[in-house]
């Protein structure tokens, strides 16, 4: 490798341990459709984007890529990419249409048939019990700031353990909860939308009470012997001005160490008990929470997307709000958001305006290793959005060259390598996303996928990038440039 390959993290010829798996990942309302047939109840999400202005050109996720009818072909197609693993979520109220009592045979039956279908091309199955559809009965009880929701929690992962735990390879108990928190019941540009900033922080710790309770249920109901892992999408900051260490403390606080410190320590952290404490006084937890939540893992899942610049406030003029999310008026980062301000990162941008900085991968998985040596990890999202142009291939079929998301996932995957040889236990990368899909309040707008769909005719279209990885998950080498 060039020293400006070293640089710019292009690697090429880079070798991957035997065993390390490679894999791709979707959510349930993002792909699935069927939002209304065989049993399926409502969702925040199915709620959400049919509010007027609250997703790009009032999209829904009733049809997205029509996975629930087209399963048996995306299971060819994920295995013509040569994927080792694809993780996927359940969707809750598929298989508790209410959120907690009767079961719904059909939602169960068709997980189970997913499940079986990539064990019998070879593939592990890696299961997300939470991506974000919190069935809407749930949210009409309180949702996420209220208990009882962590309760049925539990339930629901007891139903699914009972279910799936003879096969699934790896359960996850959530996906992203800052998102589900912070965007949902803080910023509102999630759902259900709501400008609570105690409710935000009171649904922080029910999502890791729920974290702690699923995986109890899940060791207890499951027969086979799966993993279990949590994942969270992992801000990296730097920070920026006089000050730069305290505003990066204080939204490290909220973003990071009150999900990383209750499930692999214990309780939380003192700073940011104070740093909130105009808001709430924190008595949602109760005596014996922490050890309910802390609960050993086998392996801790990171989404790294992009990193964030942040620096005081000084009060005076506009706040600058450049923190990766959609902004629609409220705030995510309850408790500190007077106090900090996130100016614009420098490019080159992905199409969502995500800055492009592989550093930040690896500087958060060596971070990660220091900080919790005896921790495995696993990339479980890793991808970028582009305006992709489809043109007519030599064989006179659509194609996708889409050489700046190849140029993506080579420095990404380079910032594993670079982990790797740094001695972080990395077991895995995976990519986000298979397919393109709805991309929440963007609709579908925004394309994440290596594998084209075209929303009119449900076409899957292999992209350049698709090849690129099914050659990178085949060898484990990476392809050269």
């Amino acid at each position: 490798m060039s020293d400006d390959s070293r640089d710019d993290y292009r690697g090429s010829g880079l070798q991957f341990p035997d065993g390390f798996v490679w894999g791709s990942a979707t959510a349930a309302y993002q792909v699935e459709g069927a939002a209304a047939e065989d049993g399926r109840g409502p969702s925040i999400w199915d709620t959400f984007s049919r509010t007027p202005g609250k997703v790009w050109a009032g999209d829904t996720g009733d049809v997205a890529a029509d996975l629930y009818h087209r399963l048996e072909a995306d299971l060819d197609l994920m295995a013509s990419l040569g994927l080792g693993a694809y993780r996927f979520s359940v969707a809750w109220p598929r298989v508790q249409p209410t959120g907690r009592g009767p079961v719904n045979r059909a939602g169960l039956d068709f997980y189970s048939r997913l499940v079986d279908g990539l064990l019998a091309r070879g593939i592990r199955p890696v299961a997300t019990l939470y991506h974000w559809d919190l069935p809407q009965p749930l949210e009409d009880a309180g949702g996420w700031p209220v208990r009882a929701t962590a309760e049925a929690f539990e339930e629901y992962a007891g139903v699914l353990g009972s279910a799936l735990g003879d096969r699934v390879a790896t359960w996850t108990t959530l996906n992203e909860p800052w998102c589900s928190a912070y965007l949902g019941y803080g910023s509102g540009a999630h759902a259900p939308g709501r400008t609570e900033p105690a409710a935000a922080l009171a649904a922080v710790h029910h999502l890791n009470l729920a974290h702690g309770l699923a995986v109890r249920a899940l060791r207890e109901t499951s027969t086979g012997t799966p993993e279990m892992s949590v994942t969270l999408n992992m801000h990296v900051f730097r920070g920026v001005g006089d000050g730069a260490a305290e505003a990066v403390r204080m939204v490290d606080g909220l973003a990071n160490r009150v999900f990383l410190q209750p499930m692999l320590v214990g309780g939380y952290p003192q700073d940011v008990l104070d740093d909130t404490a105009a808001l709430t006084d924190w008595s949602f937890v109760r005596d014996g929470d922490a050890e309910t939540v802390r609960q050993p893992l086998d392996v801790l899942g990171v989404n790294y997307y992009s990193t964030t610049r942040v620096r005081l406030w000084d009060g005076a003029g506009t706040r600058e709000r450049a923190d990766g999310h959609k902004d629609v008026g409220g705030s995510p980062w309850p408790g500190v958001d007077e106090r900090v301000e996130f100016p614009a990162s420098p490019g080159p941008y992905t199409d969502m305006g995500w800055n492009i900085d592989p550093a930040g991968l690896e500087e958060v998985l060596r971070h990660l290793s220091r900080t919790y040596p005896d921790q495995a990890l696993m990339v479980t999202e890793n991808g970028a959005a582009f305006p992709d142009e489809v043109v007519t291939g030599p064989d006179g079929r659509p194609a996708v060259h889409d050489a700046d998301r190849v140029d993506y996932l080579r420095r990404h995957v380079t910032a594993c390598h670079r982990a790797l040889a740094a001695g972080v236990d990395l077991r895995g990368y995976v990519v986000w996303s298979l397919l393109d899909n709805f991309e929440w309040g963007y609709g579908y707008a925004k394309r994440f996928g290596i594998v084209r769909v075209d929303y009119d005719t449900q076409e899957r279209v292999v992209k350049d990038s698709g090849r690129w990885f099914a050659d990178l998950a085949r060898t484990g080498l990476l392809p050269g440039a």
